[in-house]
Parts: structure tokens; sequence; C-alpha cells
């Protein structure tokens, strides 16, 4: 059996020794921008360089983290990065912004692409997409069930694709790459890699646990064999904000997980002291969702954690011996001492003096094995030692040590050396297209919403879900696939369905969505979820049949409007912005869903509550207010379209608003401008 990367996190250079000393067969790091733990500390260039050049030495590969949603002004930067790391000889990069993905796939072609799991991979059909744009390897969504997981590697296998799969660590409340929680309440964007983690804070539904969206930690180690069986390709830690004792804990016994199939009781007990959140948890993994999944930090865990740091030191204390090698030994009369090392591709040699004729005592094979084998503080550990050896001479030990270290010092140069690499050119796109009128598109979560009267609305959106119900007599209607789509072919036949009662487009946030839509005939219109920053990843939507791109609502609405695309493009204007899309809904943590209305509240530390609603295979948190700018329609300028979202109106207020729209209207009581006149961090 082909044993599984361990890939672990080093937030900085000590994290890196640690990770490395402790088994990783590959790291994840990020430089100083453009990466989901921008609060980490981050490497230089210089460091970055370095990092890689330690890792070849011990066969470890690395990955940079270019993780986030990129702004158009950023493009250059995070590639010039990217093109940094691609010389320097990183072995991949991990992305989550389409536009910045096509750029590195076109301009750096000798490395690897990795989604992030910021891209909300969640189901097999987003897979086809992101090979074409030249990713080699795909991280799993966090919240996936190992049912959910074996379709997805199924796919990959038929694709010739990898898996990645988060394996320990902190677990976020929302789908991966789906939460403005963070950004709308603190102007602080996960997606731009500044969460503030205010999930952590006291968030609280009736009769539940006051963290209603606190999740403990994910530990899957003890399925690491059964992961391995599925065609897990990397299994991955979370951790780089983490001190280096929690990187050597975690990448200790994920190596001792694949090496052995099991962990030892001490070091249970030290994986669980170093850091939780009241213990861990498999919930989403083994489907067992609910109140268990849920922990915070405790002063007893905090604690914990001092007590176990000393012994988690000793773990990464030395030098870990990783590589093989095989030394030659050649010494004979009339000839200099020639001492090679190799291992696998690489070798290297280190010439000394003819030796001396032996006056008393000769070398003998025996002492010369010994000053060999000493590598003590290197990468290398030896397998096996072949010496041609003629009688009556004489070597001294500090000679034999002294070639040795030079053999080793060579090798060490031979692995850590970067091959040339090939940069291409490929011009960005930045071309924009003249717009005509702008249409309205509105979406409602029931269908008792609607009004009768939709003068002046383009296209109508209702849920997937709810498109079986009887519908409004209208000409153009849409339905909106769900973000988790956790069955395909649940999703294909709804969609079969609404397609039946001709209804031929979608709204879709994730990729995997919009290829379903594809595949099942419809037109597609790209949602918030996509993260669209910038205009060539509204180009890449473009090019992949999306007919419509909504902007992501982490834009500035000058940034919106200003955006270069010939692409259709659109704003969020109006309704309250799902902050979280989750599986794990929190109302769950006080009572059944035979018991709830499907209408319930989260409530933060203010008493400020937060709209909860059911959607097919999760859950939304919404905002506590509702976006409102039909009296700033003169600033929303070249645009295609506006999209207005009813989650909690009724059918008086959805056609009121509507109307305002169109015409021009007043602000309500409770409002927010959203993001469109601060800009996210």
């Amino acid at each position: 059996m082909v044993k599984t990367e361990v890939l672990a996190p080093a937030g900085n250079t000590e994290s890196l020794i640690a990770a490395v000393r402790s088994g990783a067969d590959a790291v994840y790091f990020g430089a100083k921008d453009f990466n989901a733990r921008r609060n980490a500390v981050n490497l230089s260039d210089a460091e970055i360089k370095d990092t890689v050049k330690y890792c070849k030495q011990y066969n470890v590969k690395t990955y940079l983290a270019l993780n986030i949603a990129v702004k158009e002004s950023e493009l250059e930067k995070a590639f010039a990065i990217a093109k940094s790391a691609y010389l320097n000889g990183v072995d991949g990069i991990i992305v989550s912004d389409l536009g910045l993905a096509r750029i590195i796939n076109k301009r750096l072609p000798d490395i690897e692409l990795h989604a992030s799991t910021q891209m909300s991979v969640n189901s097999p059909s987003a897979l086809k997409t992101l090979k074409e744009l030249g990713f080699c390897r795909v991280v799993a969504a966090r919240e996936m069930s190992k049912k959910e997981l074996e379709e997805l590697l199924k796919e990959a296998k038929k694709l010739d694709m990898e898996i990645e799969v988060f394996v320990h660590g902190a677990l976020c409340m929302c789908l991966s790459g789906q939460c403005l929680l963070s950004s709308v309440l603190g102007a602080r964007s996960g997606n731009r890699g500044l969460c503030a983690g205010p999930c952590r804070l006291a968030f609280s539904v009736e009769n539940g646990t006051g963290y209603d969206l606190s999740l403990k930690d994910l530990s899957l180690f003890s399925y690491i064999g059964e992961l391995t069986e599925m065609g897990v390709k990397s299994f991955k830690i979370e951790g780089r904000m983490k001190r280096p004792e929690y990187i050597s804990a975690c990448t200790y016994a994920c190596r001792t997980a694949v090496d052995k199939g099991y962990l030892s009781a001490e070091l249970e007990g030290a994986l669980k002291n170093v850091f939780s959140r009241s213990g861990f948890t498999d919930g989403y993994y083994t489907g067992k969702l609910g109140r268990e999944m849920f922990g915070i930090r405790t002063k007893e865990d905090v604690y914990k954690s001092k007590e176990t740091y000393s012994f988690l030191h000793n773990i990464y204390r030395n030098e870990r011996p990783k590589i093989p090698v095989k030394i030659t030994a050649e010494i004979c009369k009339d000839k200099p001492v020639k001492i090679k090392i190799e291992s696998k591709k690489f070798s290297a040699e280190a010439e000394g003096k003819t030796p001396d004729t032996a006056k008393s005592f000769p070398v003998t094979a025996e002492s010369i094995k010994q000053s060999l084998s000493k590598l003590g503080g290197t990468p290398f550990f030896v397998k096996n030692i072949e010496i041609k050896l003629e009688k009556g001479l004489f070597v001294s030990n500090g000679e034999l040590n002294e070639l040795r270290r030079s053999a080793v010092q060579n090798l060490s140069l031979s692995i850590s050396k970067v091959g040339i690499r090939r940069i291409l050119s490929y011009e960005i796109e930045k071309k924009d297209k003249e717009r005509k009128e702008r249409k309205i598109f509105a979406k409602f979560l029931d269908i008792s919403q609607i009004p009768k009267n939709l003068s002046g609305v383009d296209l109508l959106i209702v849920p997937l879900e709810k498109a079986e119900e009887k519908l409004p007599e209208f000409k153009n209607i849409a339905v909106e696939i769900p973000k988790f789509t956790s069955d395909e072919n649940a999703i294909s036949k709804l969609l079969q369905k609404a397609k039946n009662k001709g209804i031929k487009t979608a709204l879709c946030d994730t990729l995997s969505a919009v290829n379903l839509a594809k595949e099942n005939g419809f037109n597609v219109i790209g949602g918030t979820g996509l993260n669209v920053f910038n205009g060539e990843s509204a180009n890449v939507l473009k090019d992949g049949k999306v007919e419509y791109i909504t902007l992501s609502p982490e834009m500035s609405l000058l940034s919106a409007t200003r955006l270069k695309t010939d692409a259709n493009k659109g704003v969020f204007a109006y309704g309250r912005l799902p902050l979280m899309t989750t599986r794990n809904c929190p109302i769950k943590n006080g009572k059944n869903c035979d018991e709830c209305d499907k209408k319930g509240y989260i409530t933060d530390r203010t008493k400020t509550d937060f709209p909860i609603r059911c959607r097919l295979f999760c859950a939304e948190i919404l905002n506590s207010k509702p976006v409102y700018l039909a009296d700033r329609l003169a600033e929303i300028t070249n645009t295609d379209f506006l999209l207005l979202s009813f989650t909690t109106e009724t059918e008086s207020e959805a056609e009121k608003i509507i109307s305002e729209y169109i015409s021009g209207g007043k602000p309500p009581k409770d409002f927010t401008r959203g993001l469109y006149f601060r800009d996210v961090l």
C-alpha cells in the first residue's frame, strides 16, 4: 500500500523545523501577503528560498498558500509572489481565486496547482472544471461525510486528480469559502485571510450551548487507514497560527498513525492537551452532527497545554534522519582516497590525498565504517556501505570524517538545487463591454413571499427544492442550487423536474453547482459564493459558459463598477446577506427539527438577532439587517443586473422594495450598506 502524504502547516521558521523533524512529508506556508492566514508570521521571499532548500534536503515537499480572493489591483503582485516561489523551487501553489489560478497555470507550467478548501469543493462535479484550469489536487471541504468523500475520490481517480483531506485542526462553522460573518461584522474578511474569528464568541440559540457557532477541533487520526484505502493522497493538518509544539504533536501523531496504524495513549493525551476545545470531533466524517460537535477553549484546556509543552519539545529537539544513502569508500595504493554517497538519483563525491603505507596500525574496514556512519545532525542515515580497501594502508579518522562531511555537504547541495523552470507569456484581457439596460433579478426564499405584481422584474429565482410547489405565472423563472451539493443525483432529479416545468436557468454559488446546472441543460448565473473579485475570475466563468456573474459583496461599489470584463456582471443590491452557510444547524443544539418552524434565530452578546433559515442539505445564517441601495442607484453604474434577495420579507414588503429599485426609494429604519462603501482588508 502506498502511504499517504503527511502535510503539516508552517506559520514561521520554527514551526517549519518542528514539522519536518516530527515526520512531515510536505509543508504548506504563506508569503507575507495573499494567504488565508495573513495574521500568521508567514515567510519572506528569502525565508521561502531557505525553506525550500531545507525541505529538499529532507525530501519534504513545499506548497505555497496563495488562497484568498484577489482584488483587481492585486493580481500583478500576487502573481509576482507565485513567480518568485516558483523560481525558488516550491513544489505546488494552493489557490482559491479563479483568475489567479488561470494566470499561474498559463505562465508557470512546471508547478502543481492545488485547489484550496476555500473553493468550496464538496461534491464531484467541480473536479472537471478544476482539471481544465490546470489543478492536479483538490482540498476537499471539511464538512464532507465518509460517503461523500468516497464519491469525490471516485471521480478524482477517473480524472487522475489527487484529493487532500483535513484530518486535524480547527473547524469553521461555515462552509469554507462561504463565510461573510467576520467581514460584515468587522470588515476583516475570512475570504481575504483576515478572519477575526467572531464565531468563537457567544452566539446562542434557545436551549443551546451559549456558543452555538463554535465547533470543537477536528481529529480523524483514528480513520487514517480507512482514508488511505479510500484513495486520499494527502492528510492535511490545520494550524499555521499555532505554536511549534502544537505542530510537532499533530505531525508526529499523523506520522505515527500512517506508519503504525494507531496512537499510544500518551500521544493521544498529549495531542488533546496541546490544544483542544473540550476535546475533538469527527462528526462531519461520521455523519453524527449536533450538539456534541460544539465546544470552546476553557481555562482547563489552556492549563493542560502549558503542562505538555516540554514533552512535545523533545519530539523535535533533534534532526530526524529520513533519507537512506549508500556510501562507497575506495582506499587503494597510489590513488587518492575517494568517498561517494548516493541517494536515489542524486550522488556526490569527495576526494582526499593518497593514503600512506601504515607503519604500525593499518586502517580497517570496520574503522572506516564507523567513521562514515556518523551522519547525526543530517537528514541522512546509512542503508549500505561498500568498502574497497587494499591492505597495509593508513588513513586518519580525521581525514575520513572530513571527507564524509564534504561528501554529505555536496549531496545536500545537489538535492536542494532547483532545476530550470519555464515562464510563458499570457496577456490578461482587460477589455470592457457596452452595457445596456440593467435588469432586476428577484430571489425569494419562500413562494408565499412572491408578489402578484412582478412588473419590472426580469428574472424570478426560487430555491431548487421549492420549484415543485405552485409557482406564479411568470415568463422567466430560475432555481437556486444550494451551496452544499451533498447528493448530486438528488440535485439532478430536482433540476430535471424544474426543467419539465419550463425552467431553464439556475443560480449557482459553487463550481459543483455550475457544472450540475450545465450538465442538466440549464443556463447559469454565478452567485456571490463564487467570490469573484477581479475581471480575470469573471472571464474564467464567462469562458465556462456562465451567463451572468454576481460580484462578491465584499467588493466596494466603486471597485465593482470599475471592474473591467466583457462578462455580464451584477451586484447583490438588496437583502440579508448570508453570513454563514452551515451543515450543522445551530438551532438543533436546542430543539429537534420537528419542533422547529424553520424560522429560528441566533443571538449574539449584544442581543442582536440573526435569522436562520433551512435550505436543502444546509442552513443559512442571515445578517440582522438587509443591504439597501435603492436610494444610491445612480452610483451603481456599469452593471448588467441587480440581485434582490428576499428572505424574511412579506409579500407586500417585497413588492414595495422592488418598486423602489425601479424608481428609487427611501431607506427603511433598519438597514445596512453592507461593505459597498467600505473596503475590506
